[in-house]
């Protein structure tokens, strides 16, 4: 039975004019399987409500029934910001299982994310997870199999693909995708992803080193925070908001930012089934544990298209794309003579499901979903893993496994703490 109607759970009403008594109840079967009205209301099981997962328990068209979280106090605010009784979790399994949740919100630190994904298409729930979509390449692939595997639907929730302004370059995305398609700037293109184009890296998220140990919080279960990562002893600074400074958990600047950057330059360059051949990093060495920062990372594709983050902003004004015909600035500005205009007569990309609610009524896969998230998530995670091995690193896109390179690709599948793993 679809996950979405557990049998006797939902009714709806439909208005007919051929009705002298105007209403009247259908049964679902008379409209054949798997028929979910668009009125029906979705339900929401979030996991982690500490920060994101708490400021999206508002979501047009969904009604959250389930909170988990290993902190006490966050889920009693989220019961309170809900305003009514719901269910509460420590253990995310618990949330998952519950046969009244749609979706399943993925709202933990990145390395929980594979995990949960994955047990989540397995109780048959679609899911909606923050980015970075996992910490690891392994646990990406693992979940775009599982994903398909069990039928389910998928949001990543970045959304700069398809809506709001791209940061700096004062526009949506579309008309991007519209300019590099024309091929007025030729082919191939390089794109630069700096302060000078209107991109802030974070640096703010590192960590720091040779932290004392620290009383664990009362209403803090550290053991299952830290979940399927090392054991570390307990420091504030490791866990909530500042876990993103460490490699255990996420990746610095990169990890939290590298997906609302990247995964738009994907889909405009039109990369959404490839990776990088090549990276290169040029930063001091980083701490095993501890986040650093990058002057520069620069991702080669198979073509000669070139992704190039810059760290450091430094230099002179660059262009955000270019090409051997022209050029893009931050601000949409080109010099190619009346680039707006001759854009605004180009044919419109094609068009993406937008909704995840409609992804998850109508059973077709949303504009961000497992697969395309799985290769932008990719292209953080080979950046990550060069900074830490401080070299360059060569990619099989196919295979997804480094070439002639054995210490990288061990770090593609870390090792799980016990008793986690996928």
């Amino acid at each position: 039975m679809n996950s979405l109607h557990p049998k006797g759970r939902r009714k709806f009403l439909l208005n007919s004019a051929a009705a002298a008594a105007g209403f009247f109840i259908v049964p679902r079967h008379v409209l054949g399987k798997g028929f979910i009205p668009p009125s029906d209301q979705l339900t929401k099981g979030i996991i982690g409500v500490g920060g994101m997962g708490r400021n999206h328990i508002e979501y047009a068209g969904t009604r959250v029934v389930a909170v988990c979280d290993v902190e006490k106090r966050n889920l009693l605010a989220a019961e309170k910001r809900v305003g009514g009784t719901i269910k509460k979790f420590h253990d995310h399994r618990e949330l998952i299982a519950l046969p009244e949740v749609d979706i399943v919100h993925i709202a933990t630190p990145p390395h929980w994310h594979g995990i949960m994904a994955i047990e989540a298409a397995k109780a048959g729930k679609d899911i909606w997870c923050e980015k970075p979509m996992t910490r690891t390449i392994g646990e990406g692939k693992r979940v775009v199999e599982a994903v398909k595997q069990y039928g389910r639907m998928f949001r990543l929730n970045t959304w700069f693909r398809f809506e709001e302004n791209f940061y700096g370059m004062n526009t949506t995305v579309k008309p991007l995708k519209k300019l590099v398609e024309s091929g007025l700037l030729g082919w191939p293109l390089t794109v630069t992803v700096g302060k000078q184009t209107g991109f802030d890296w974070k640096f703010y998220w590192i960590g720091k080193t040779a932290l004392p140990e620290q009383k664990v919080p009362d209403t803090l279960d550290y053991d299952r925070w830290l979940g399927p990562a090392p054991y570390k002893p307990y420091h504030e600074h490791r866990t909530n908001p500042t876990f993103r400074g460490y490699w255990d958990y996420d990746g610095g600047g990169l990890g939290d930012m590298g997906q609302h950057y990247l995964d738009p330059i994907q889909y405009f360059l039109g990369k959404d089934e490839t990776s990088p051949v090549l990276v290169e990093v040029d930063a001091e060495q980083q701490h095993p544990d501890a986040c650093g920062t990058f002057r520069k990372i620069t991702y080669t594709y198979e073509d000669g298209c070139k992704i190039i983050l810059d760290g450091e902003g430094t230099g002179p004004t660059v262009p955000y794309i270019e090409g051997p015909k022209g050029k893009l600035f931050n601000g949409f500005k080109s010099d190619i003579p009346n680039l707006k205009e001759k854009i605004a007569l180009m044919p419109d990309p094609a068009p993406q499901v937008t909704n995840f609610l409609d992804s998850v009524r109508y059973r077709t896969p949303f504009a961000l979903n497992e697969s395309n998230g799985h290769r932008s998530c990719t292209i953080i995670n080979i950046g990550k893993i060069a900074l830490q091995l401080g070299r360059t690193l060569r990619f099989d896109p196919v295979a997804q496994v480094f070439i002639n390179d054995d210490e990288a690709n061990r770090m593609i599948n870390p090792p799980m703490r016990a008793p986690w793993n996928i």
